[in-house]
């Protein structure tokens, strides 16, 4: 027998979890995790699993971020990459807003010459409804500063993000 009388808050409980982003800013995410360093090469995590919501259908979306960034005298701690994107993620959203979003977070922290973000995605609204297309992947980037403005720079981010 499936008991559904707790359905309700169970629920309820589940849209507090997928939503919690909104109770956080990047400034309560970083803390004190930005390190003074001498480093001025590009610094790239990549493959981070996110889960989001659309806020166009309530179904979600998942897949992977990409973050790179060149210091200018602070690094972040690697995990606040990680933080950061739950941050965003966990509201509901769209896809491109997160990417540009995770960038800017990531320049308003540490001020890094460059920032370069892809999102990799699948997105359930397209899987099992509408054009019910499963296999699709949407991709999105935002590259801000020397990741914008030097191609040799954009391409070697690439090439982390691929290889």
């Amino acid at each position: 027998v499936v008991s559904t009388q707790s359905t309700g808050s169970r629920a309820a409980k589940a849209m507090l979890f997928l939503t919690k982003g909104y109770e956080e800013n990047v400034d309560m995410v970083v803390k004190n995790a930005r390190f003074e360093e001498d480093y001025n090469n590009m610094v790239t995590v990549k493959d981070i699993e996110f889960y989001s919501l659309c806020e166009h259908h309530l179904i979600p979306f998942y897949g992977k971020i990409h973050i790179g960034y060149i210091p200018t005298g602070q690094v972040l701690g690697l995990s606040k990459l990680a933080r950061i994107s739950e941050m965003f993620t966990r509201r509901l959203q769209n896809q491109e807003r997160i990417t540009k979003q995770i960038a800017h977070a990531v320049v308003d922290a540490i001020g890094p010459s460059g920032v370069g973000v892809i999102i990799e995605a699948t997105h359930m609204c397209m899987c099992m409804r509408g054009v019910q297309k499963s296999g699709s992947i949407t991709m999105t980037s935002t590259m801000m500063g020397t990741f914008l403005d030097d191609p040799r720079t954009r391409d070697e981010f690439l090439r982390f993000c691929r290889g």
